[in-house]
């Protein structure tokens, strides 16, 4: 145990001040449970922070605005590669990012082929929604995020400002890609897209 802890310790010493840190980046030091006391006790010794369970990061401050915790993005994304995993975001973190609402959610929720998870960031909630090999196939920047974000909202309560709104994303993907998009998207959803572009169009 004491030997997992002091290389953990000298490990963490060679990173930088707000690296995210996770017990597999020192599988091979120890057992998962000596790993696990090790982080756990240079979290109470305030070398680490802990975000959330079997997430940390090393402390750091800035000069005006004192402690500067990691985001929540880079959170998903860094857990994503250290899981080798697909993530997608959906529904209201979708529907944010592509700008079709201002509401800042404080429920993220992501589709993914890995394990379904769900933990904390402060006051927000992250949600990793086991999906199918089909709906993470998607290639578009724009399409990728739309498609899950109408399934959510439901095309029946769109409004006329809001469909504006997404012609004017679709007009910004690559035709060749929103095609390759539209055949794994519903049924419901891809006639709703096509109809769009053909108003756009006239």
């Amino acid at each position: 145990m004491e030997g997992t802890h002091t290389i953990i310790e000298q490990s963490i010493m060679r990173k930088k001040a707000g690296d995210l840190l996770f017990p597999a980046d020192f599988r091979g030091t120890g057992t998962e449970n000596a790993i696990r006391k090790a982080l756990s006790r240079l979290n109470h010794s305030g070398k680490i922070k802990r975000l959330a369970h079997g997430i940390y990061y090393l402390p750091k401050t800035d000069p005006l605005l004192g402690e500067l915790r990691p985001g929540a993005d880079e959170v998903v994304q860094q857990l994503a590669k250290k899981e080798k995993i697909k993530i997608r975001p959906t529904g209201a973190t979708a529907l944010h990012r592509l700008g079709l609402t201002t509401q800042v959610p404080t429920r993220m929720v992501f589709m993914t082929d890995g394990n379904p998870r769900s933990f904390r960031l402060g006051k927000l909630s992250v949600k990793f929604k086991a999906t199918t090999t089909k709906k993470l196939s998607t290639k578009g920047p724009i399409s990728s995020l739309l498609i899950p974000a109408l399934e959510e909202l439901g095309i029946e309560h769109i409004d006329s400002v809001m469909e504006e709104k997404i012609q004017t994303l679709l007009a910004k993907e690559d035709p060749k890609v929103l095609k390759h998009d539209l055949a794994l998207a519903p049924a419901k959803i891809n006639d709703y897209i096509v109809r769009l572009l053909k108003k756009r169009k006239q």
